[in-house]
């Protein structure tokens, strides 16, 4: 039987964010406190803000070349958590999104977890442009759902002709 720590994580992180805060705050002063907490939650807006749109364009230049975008999506995802840990008050969950903005750990976390995350989309066949063959165009007067209740179903539909892959 496998234990999870997170949940001990969990409840234990607001009683040790509260620790750093003691302990920083006898150091450096309250105000100087409070002006830490204000900076780290500045610097995650700029950083989700500034390597998100990198992200963002290294994922549109993957699917426009066809390829798989499922490292730069995680990547992503690892940024915005960054970005909300740095926004959280707190010592240590700042430590922790600031080590989540560096790329060689983000690559750790993504090979440690890639094998249990599946990409819905075949990018080895062109992505979505693949697809667009498939689209039954219909005029006003093509179909209408009284009229097929009626007569029944229609053999030479369009439809009846479209095979699958």
């Amino acid at each position: 039987m496998r234990i999870s720590l997170l949940p001990f994580f969990l409840l234990a992180l607001p009683l040790l964010e509260i620790a750093g805060f003691v302990i920083v705050g006898r150091e450096v002063g309250a105000l100087a406190t409070v002006g830490l907490v204000l900076a780290s939650s500045i610097a995650g807006v700029l950083l989700l803000r500034y390597q998100g749109f990198g992200v963002m364009a290294r994922i549109r230049t993957e699917m426009a070349a066809g390829q798989n975008p499922s490292r730069h999506l995680a990547h992503g995802a690892m940024i915005v958590v960054a970005a909300i840990l740095l926004i959280i008050p707190g010592f240590i969950s700042d430590i922790i999104g600031l080590l989540l903005f560096l790329p060689p750990l983000r690559d750790v976390a993504w090979s440690r977890f890639k094998g249990r995350i599946v990409v819905a989309t075949d990018f080895s066949t062109g992505g979505f442009r693949g697809r667009r063959d498939r689209v039954i165009d219909l005029e006003d007067g093509d179909y209408s759902r009284e009229d097929d209740l009626k007569r029944g179903p229609d053999h030479n539909s369009p439809w009846r002709r479209l095979k699958d892959d």
